[in-house]
């Protein structure tokens, strides 16, 4: 298996971890949130969910498949977290429709949009730089 490929279950791996910590007793606030910062509903366990079978069949299937997951993943989380940093909301939940542009604090914006703009440039850059070697 390629490392590319390798990249891509542990990204299945990540984001499967994502959707269940919020179940998990003990990782939720009195307000619902994860780590003071994430509130996560059905809609994100979904999302992450279907992002985590899609990770997991790309790399199931193939380098090239591994490699066109971590290239539209990584855009669309990327942008999605560059979008949260600015407007303070994102388009994958929809936050930008439901709620539009949120005045917060610089912090909370950085803390809680780093986990997609890590994941998201994480991917493209993998997807750019490792090519599957030939034995």
């Amino acid at each position: 298996m390629t490392r590319l490929r390798w990249i891509a279950v542990t990204y299945a791996i990540i984001l499967i971890f994502v959707a269940v910590i919020g179940h998990i007793p003990g990782t939720v606030d009195d307000q619902g949130r994860i780590f003071g910062i994430f509130r996560l509903t059905i809609y994100n366990d979904v999302l992450h969910l279907s992002s985590a079978v899609w990770a997991g069949i790309a790399a199931w299937w193939s380098h090239r498949a591994s490699k066109t997951f971590l290239q539209y993943f990584g855009t669309l989380y990327l942008v999605d977290g560059l979008m949260g940093l600015i407007t303070g909301s994102g388009y994958l939940d929809l936050g930008i429709i439901n709620s539009g542009w949120v005045d917060l604090p610089i912090m909370f914006k950085i803390l809680a949009n780093t986990p997609h703009i890590t994941l998201g440039g994480l991917a493209l850059l993998a997807a750019a730089l490792l090519e599957q070697k030939r034995p």
